[in-house]
């Protein structure tokens, strides 16, 4: 059976942001806004500058300000890698 969990590291060049257990994320990337849940084909997209919003386990809100880098999504594993991010609030 498949995880109800992700497990999110979001990260900029110089240190890690914030990373944990998730149950959703959601990027804009170059494409648009995009939502990841549990299962979530792998894919690899470009970040747009924007807001990354992670749903932790506990339902709390974490929302990070990030410019230029990548998302991928791999076996409910997420990254955002951004040359420069950092929590708001």
């Amino acid at each position: 059976m498949a995880s109800s969990l992700l497990q999110v590291s979001v990260v900029a060049a110089d240190q890690e942001v914030w990373s944990g257990a998730a149950t959703m994320v959601v990027a804009k990337t170059s494409e648009g806004e995009i939502g990841i849940l549990p299962g979530h084909e792998p894919m690899l997209a470009i970040l747009a500058g924007g807001e990354v919003r992670v749903t932790a386990e506990d339902g709390s809100k974490i929302t990070a300000n990030a410019a230029g880098g990548f998302l991928s999504v791999e076996n409910n594993n997420v990254s955002v890698v951004a040359s420069a991010a950092e929590l708001v609030g």
